[in-house]
């Protein structure tokens, strides 16, 4: 036995040493490639490009004025400061602008290591991992349970209303000893987040449905979420053994949304079962193994970890924690991680049973302690064993970002669809409708596929009834998408959110407005157009009727203020039920000219009497805005 443990030791000692040796070998790769990086800027009358920046900063670099820089591109059309960050294609145009060539560089920087750094893998080092599988649906279809029930812990009871808490990540071991790694996410606009910062964290997406239930609002929204991610997409038709469970309805219903069973003649494999029951797992853990082989998942454990962050928080006595993914190589104690604008020396790590663990392999989510801040879920993690590297790194992450925020009010919009045309840069429109009826959504569908634009393809993302929601303007982020209202309107939340993430929302109530507007904006012939500005939203608390008057709607200011002479719309769950005028605007027993965000009044409207407690009175005013 004493030999036995000797040579434990000894092999300890050798795998110790080979991996301090790799990972000086590897840090000192990339401390080369950094060392080798292009900077951006003008080199022997080239302009060499390997990152964004700002209106001043490109003007430092090429000799010119900052108001050289603004005067071009107010001749475009734009309003631009000198603060704000120039994309590579607007780097471009300026240097033709003034007589430059331009070249892109693909150079690792401290910015773009995340995208760039590849180290390539030999065939020979490449191993079977296991396939990471994200689980999306309806709320209380059984996503959780089904999870729980693989796991056979107790998830669902222990989470309010058995909904999922926090974003959790699993392994299951099949009867075969294979490995299956679940995701479990709370809502599909954390798993689309991710996606829009570019982390790709799951090979295969199990779509939930409720056979006593069918397709609900958020089945929509899971089948939009993934068929961007474009992975392979299993249905798991569970409560198959509920009293009015009917299979082939769903089956029915998800062709509409061009999820076709295989007995159908389509590609979904549709699994029948029970998650409660505990029926059909077998089969459903054996189709994703079965698909897990076609598309021969594998990666190199031999190297050091990258990954992918899945959720953080910070723990009042435990400091920053982080829930990650290791995606290739394999992540050791005491590595030192960045991860997006973090960094920190591994103290600690465990599974998600909250046991200690020395290392993680691809494919395998831990929870790991140690960093110097929180990072934000999306983020990739690399390992880098230098410290001052590490900070270097996690610095230039913390200044993209604040860059990228910034272009992001710069983001795809209707105005630019003639230039990325011109540029032959844009192949598909992307679009998201909203509608007040299924009928519009379909009427809408039906006239934006008979548009023709040369070259390129209008792609309806997302169609369905109700108001435009902050799930949309993050689809809409992730995929480029322009937002269409039909007889809808966003609430305030919504329309920040759309603002800060620098997405189009373009509203209407008449069909042929919006094929006129899509035509002309390809062409580059929008005129003039009316923007209506949402000056501010009350909610109806309280109805009194008068017998000369009428009814009189209490309301409560919750957004901007309500002007007396301003126009108003009357938008009952996001949908726009009246448009019309104030008829009185008062507070207690006075008039007053304006309700401001927080007061409390009443008011009635001119020929409209139908409001009812829960509506939303929204006041706005129309100004004429210059498209460019």
């Amino acid at each position: 036995m004493a030999i036995n443990k000797n040579n434990k030791n000894n092999n300890r000692n050798t795998n110790s040493a080979a991996a301090k040796a790799k990972a000086k070998e590897h840090t000192k790769h990339i401390k080369q490639q950094l060392k080798e990086e292009v900077a951006t800027g003008l080199i022997d009358g080239v302009f060499v490009y390997t990152g964004p920046l700002s209106v001043t900063e490109f003007a430092s670099k090429v000799g010119k004025s900052t108001a050289d820089i603004l005067k071009f591109f107010f001749n475009q059309g734009l309003m631009m400061n000198q603060n704000m960050m120039l994309s590579e294609e607007q780097m471009g145009e300026l240097a033709l602008e003034f007589g430059f060539d331009f070249k892109k560089e693909e150079s690792l920087t401290k910015e773009n290591i995340f995208e760039q750094l590849q180290v390539a893998d030999k065939p020979e080092d490449l191993v079977d991992r296991a396939p990471i599988v994200t689980i999306m649906g309806h709320v209380d279809h059984g996503k959780t349970t089904l999870l729980d029930s693989m796991r056979n812990a107790d998830v669902a009871a222990s989470e309010a209303g058995g909904i999922t808490q926090a974003i959790g990540a699993y392994q299951v071991v099949h009867s075969s000893g294979k490995k299956i790694t679940f995701i479990d996410t709370p809502g599909h606009e954390a798993f689309t987040e991710m996606r829009s910062r570019g982390a790709n964290a799951t090979d295969i997406v199990i779509l939930i449905v409720a056979a006593d239930d069918g397709v609900m609002p958020q089945t929509e929204e899971a089948i939009d979420h993934a068929k961007m991610a474009e992975v392979p997409i299993i249905v798991f038709v569970n409560k198959c053994d509920k009293p009015g469970a009917d299979p082939e309805k769903v089956k029915v219903e998800l062709m509409n949304y061009g999820l076709v069973a295989e007995e159908y003649g389509g590609d979904i494999p549709f699994i029948l079962g029970s998650a409660k029951e505990k029926q059909g797992l077998e089969e459903l853990q054996e189709t994703i193994l079965f698909i897990s082989e076609i598309k021969d998942y594998r990666a190199n454990p031999n190297k050091f970890a990258s990954g992918v962050v899945l959720e953080a928080h910070l723990d009042k006595s435990r400091g920053p924690v982080a829930s990650i993914l290791v995606q290739s190589g394999t992540l050791e104690m005491r590595d030192m991680v960045v991860a997006g604008g973090a960094f920190g020396a591994i103290k600690n790590m465990e599974n998600e049973n909250h046991k200690k663990v020395l290392k993680a392999e691809p494919s395998r989510p831990v929870v790991i302690f140690g960093l110097n801040s929180v990072p934000n879920a999306g983020d990739k993690f690399i390992v880098m064993n230098d410290e001052k590297m590490a900070r270097q790194i996690a610095e230039a992450q913390i200044d993209k970002k604040r860059a990228a925020e910034q272009q992001s009010k710069q983001a795809f919009t209707l105005d630019q669809i003639k230039n990325h045309i011109d540029q032959g840069e844009l192949k598909n429109i992307n679009v998201i409708i909203k509608a007040d009826t299924q009928g519009s959504v379909e009427a809408l569908k039906g006239s934006l596929a008979k548009i023709d634009i040369a070259g390129v393809k209008l792609n309806v993302i997302r169609g369905s009834v109700g108001a435009i929601s902050n799930s949309d303007i993050t689809l809409a982020m992730a995929s480029s998408a322009i937002v269409y209202g039909f007889n809808v309107r966003p609430d305030a939340s919504v329309r920040r959110k759309a603002e800060e993430d620098g997405v189009d929302i373009r509203l209407h109530n008449i069909i042929y407005k919006v094929i006129e507007e899509l035509e002309d904006a390809a062409k580059g012939m929008l005129d003039p157009i009316i923007e209506e500005v949402v000056l501010g939203q009350a909610e109806v608390r309280a109805l009194f009727r008068h017998t000369d008057i009428g009814v009189i709607a209490g309301f409560h200011v919750v957004d901007g203020m309500i002007p007396r002479n301003a126009r108003i719309r009357i938008l009952r769950d996001g949908i726009v039920a009246y448009t019309g005028e104030i008829s009185s605007l008062k507070h207690q027993k006075e008039d007053i000219k304006e309700a401001k965000i927080g007061s409390e009044g009443g008011l009635t409207i001119k020929n409209f009497n139908d409001i009812k407690e829960g509506d939303i009175i929204e006041a706005y005013k129309e100004e004429i805005k210059k498209s460019v």
